[in-house]
């Protein structure tokens, strides 16, 4: 066998094995793992389980789905804010194309179902105004998100927004009744805790909402990320720092922020939907917490019940416990207290010595409040008996 042969044998074996190679490669890349993939066991997660047959609603900005990280894998719902941003805007997709990748990250046989209800303008009062309006008008484009997630298919709904008000003011009653809907119909909702650290302590939702599985963010260390919002509601916590995301504009960066944490959250929910396929969200939400690495101290606010354990919750999700949370009729008393003969559309009436001490005390303290800004008035009209007032120094004037 001559060189010349030799070498064109061993260049149509290369060639070969470059077209087995090429084809073996998946139509869609995968985004990379960092870190996080340690701390959840995904490793051992995916072995068990790769999310097949499995649906995560993506309620977020939008998702690019001709992304490497998404291509094949993501179906676009309708755009519920309906603010004329289309994909390709810079504010159409960014958040949302980031937390698509990091649940197909967990989960690379499930597919998505990206339904845009917020814009990726975090700090733009008008569109939260415009938010605030919408929701008392009935048509939060959050719980019409949720609920045509639950009609077109979505076994998982995963939200990585919220927001945060100490007064309650972003308490929606149209949203719980979406977040029961989805329960009621078997789809487990998970949101992102929030990112307000410990120095609020206000409510973000859909976080706060009942039913909703709340999830907190940790940093390498396995402590809870300086950002995480700390709350009693936080359920679980997952990883929240230097996740690296797919990019609506192509690539990848790293994100910070409970939003991943909840996007792997749910990631991990939807490789126990396909090891699983019957679980019900009460099923979710126990193994989730009876398969945490548990903080030394306990459940508590800082990260829930401990961070999310992905190969121990996918093994559990084999045989859940019993779901108790089925309607029980009410046998109790019909009242929540002993009646006292307090009528019910009046109050007793009030102790007449109080009220006129209060009110005295109120009109004295007026009297001398308007007698103090007379005097200080009067201060500020004429100098002092005994002495001459103060001329400006020369220069030029200022106008």
């Amino acid at each position: 066998m001559t060189f010349q042969t030799v070498r064109a044998t061993c260049t149509a074996l290369a060639l070969a094995g470059l077209y087995c190679a090429l084809a073996a490669v998946p139509a869609h890349a995968d985004t990379p793992v960092g870190w996080e993939g340690q701390a959840l066991g995904l490793s051992a997660a995916q072995q068990q389980s790769q999310g097949e047959g499995v649906t995560v609603a993506v309620l977020d900005s939008g998702a690019e789905a001709g992304h490497p990280a998404l291509e094949g894998r993501v179906t676009t719902g309708p755009d519920f804010l309906k603010d004329g941003l289309q994909s390709g805007d810079p504010e159409w997709g960014g958040h949302g194309t980031a937390m698509a990748s990091d649940v197909l990250k967990v989960a690379p046989k499930a597919k998505v179902l990206s339904v845009r209800v917020i814009n990726d303008e975090e700090d733009d009062e008008t569109t939260y105004q415009e938010l605030q309006e919408l929701r008392k008008l009935g048509k939060s484009p959050i719980a019409e998100g949720i609920r045509y997630a639950v009609d077109h298919g979505a076994d998982v709904i995963s939200m990585s927004l919220g927001t945060a008000d100490s007064w309650g003011a972003d308490y929606s009653g149209e949203e719980t009744s979406a977040v029961a809907y989805a329960l009621n119909k078997g789809v487990p909702v998970l949101a992102s805790a929030g990112n307000a650290g410990d120095e609020f302590n206000g409510t973000s939702y859909p976080a706060g909402y009942a039913g909703v599985i709340a999830v907190a963010a940790t940093q390498q260390n396995g402590e809870r990320a300086d950002f995480s919002t700390v709350h009693t509601y936080n359920d679980v916590a997952a990883p929240g720092v230097a996740i690296m995301s797919a990019k609506n504009t192509g690539g990848y960066e790293a994100v910070n922020g409970t939003s991943p944490a909840c996007a792997l959250a749910a990631g991990v929910v939807a490789l126990m939907y396909a090891k699983n396929p019957d679980l019900t969200p009460a099923q979710v939400n126990d193994i989730l917490i009876a398969t945490t690495n548990r903080p030394p101290e306990g459940g508590g606010p800082l990260l829930g019940y401990g961070a999310i354990d992905a190969a121990a919750a996918v093994a559990a999700a084999a045989s859940p416990p019993k779901d108790e949370t089925a309607p029980i009729a009410h046998k109790g008393k019909q009242h929540l207290a002993t009646p006292d003969g307090t009528p019910k559309t009046t109050h007793p009436d009030l102790e007449q010595g109080l009220w006129t001490t209060g009110l005295a005390a109120a009109g004295t303290g007026l009297a001398l409040l308007t007698g103090g800004a007379l005097l200080i008035r009067s201060a500020r009209r004429e100098p002092p008996t005994g002495t001459a007032s103060i001329p400006p120094p020369p220069g030029p004037s200022t106008g």
